[in-house]
């Protein structure tokens, strides 16, 4: 495995070594000992599936601090355009994001940590993106989100009219959202 930190640099892109034949392939999507030596989680609380269809837009989501989550997010089927967003107040990257395509043939995953926002569009006929949650379980009560076009942010989705759901259509702008991270940096 390649640990490849983005632009933001808690933000991590996980790429595997795909073993193939022609029976199909093999690879690792995680081994505790090298996830934790990259400073990453060796265990998840949750694991999650999603299924949708071309042009559906899932996010912006994240869970306030008392219950926060970090995501390691794979697409098993198809291909997604994965994001996340710094929303840490007094963060140097506060509302920039970075973006990774993530798809059954790259076999890449995407590490989002908590104090991210994530959200992802689909590119192919349908995807499959599985994700291993760390830090708290589904809390509805910590269930957060920030509108998918602010401008504030300016993600270039590459979709004009996104499938959305009328929870993800009613998320704030960053500027108003209920985020309660704060940035520290590591010493």
């Amino acid at each position: 495995m390649e640990f490849v930190r983005q632009s933001i640099p808690e933000v991590v892109l996980v790429k595997h070594r795909i073993i193939g034949d022609a029976r199909g392939f093999f690879m690792e999507r995680h081994r505790a000992s090298l996830f934790a030596a990259a400073s990453l989680p060796d265990r998840f609380v949750q694991i999650n599936h999603s299924r949708s269809a071309r042009n559906t837009l899932r996010g912006l989501h994240f869970q306030k601090a008392g219950a926060a989550q970090g995501k390691l997010v794979g697409c098993l089927r198809g291909t997604v355009f994965d994001v996340a967003v710094d929303v840490r107040r007094g963060s140097p990257h506060f509302g920039r994001w970075v973006g990774a395509l993530l798809s059954d043939e790259n076999g890449h995953q995407l590490w989002v940590p908590e104090g991210f926002a994530h959200g992802f569009v689909v590119r192919s006929e349908e995807a499959d993106l599985v994700y291993g949650v760390s830090g708290a379980e589904y809390s509805p009560e910590h269930d957060r989100g920030i509108l998918w076009d602010d401008p504030a942010i300016g993600i270039d989705w590459e979709v004009v009219a996104p499938l959305l759901s009328e929870h993800d259509r009613g998320h704030p702008s960053l500027a108003e959202a209920d985020t309660d991270f704060s940035y520290r940096e590591d010493t």
